[in-house]
């Protein structure tokens, strides 16, 4: 049976942290008339990338009519606050267990990791990190911008075990920095990114 390699990359949206360094959840400031993560899971339900999981964490209950109406499963990471590596390793088990409990191949074959405060983020960046992983077969796939590589990434089922290990605030970019020679996938906007309060002033302008 031929089977449709784009069927098989799942993603994971991270939504799990506090904005500590802003005085309300990033998650939920308005941009272009909805809230960043409004437009991030909009953007990843655009994609081919299925089955889609929201990481939670700081925030649950706040941030569900966020994902209303869109194909989403949802994990809570309770130890949020040791950082994005949790949260990627929360995300991964979760959906690990939706892809064998939908009616997908049980197998899925990568995982795209995006944040939601990389507004300017498209579906077309995510599916040039599909169609590059389809044709190197390379373990990972990142975005490059601002001189480093990062997130959104794609990461090859060889991958997860690593993944499954992460913790701490190093979140993948550790993992990133040790396959730093494998394709990338071109993303200026990667830069653009909502962590203060003078970034969110100047994207609104």
């Amino acid at each position: 049976m031929h089977h449709d390699p784009t069927a098989t990359v799942g993603l994971l949206l991270l939504a799990a942290g506090s904005s500590s360094r802003l005085a309300r959840p990033k998650q939920l400031l308005p941009y272009q008339g909805q809230t960043l993560l409004r437009h991030a899971a909009e953007v990843a339900a655009a994609t081919p990338c299925r089955p889609l999981v929201l990481v939670t964490g700081a925030l649950h209950d706040e941030l569900l009519p966020e994902i209303d109406g869109l194909p989403f499963h949802v994990v809570r990471n309770d130890n949020w606050a040791d950082g994005m590596g949790g949260s990627i390793a929360a995300g991964l088990a979760e959906l690990e267990t939706a892809a064998e409990t939908a009616a997908l191949p049980a197998q899925v074959d990568a995982v795209v990791v995006i944040l939601c405060d990389q507004p300017l983020l498209t579906p077309e960046v995510i599916g040039e990190l599909i169609v590059q992983f389809q044709a190197t077969g390379q373990p990972v796939v990142a975005s490059a911008y601002a001189g480093t590589q990062g997130v959104p990434a794609l990461f090859s089922r060889a991958i997860f075990p690593q993944l499954l290990e992460l913790r701490g605030a190093a979140g993948a970019r550790e993992l990133l920095q040790q396959y730093a020679h494998l394709p990338t996938v071109d993303f200026p906007g990667g830069a653009t990114d909502v962590d203060t309060v003078a970034q969110y002033e100047a994207l609104s302008k």
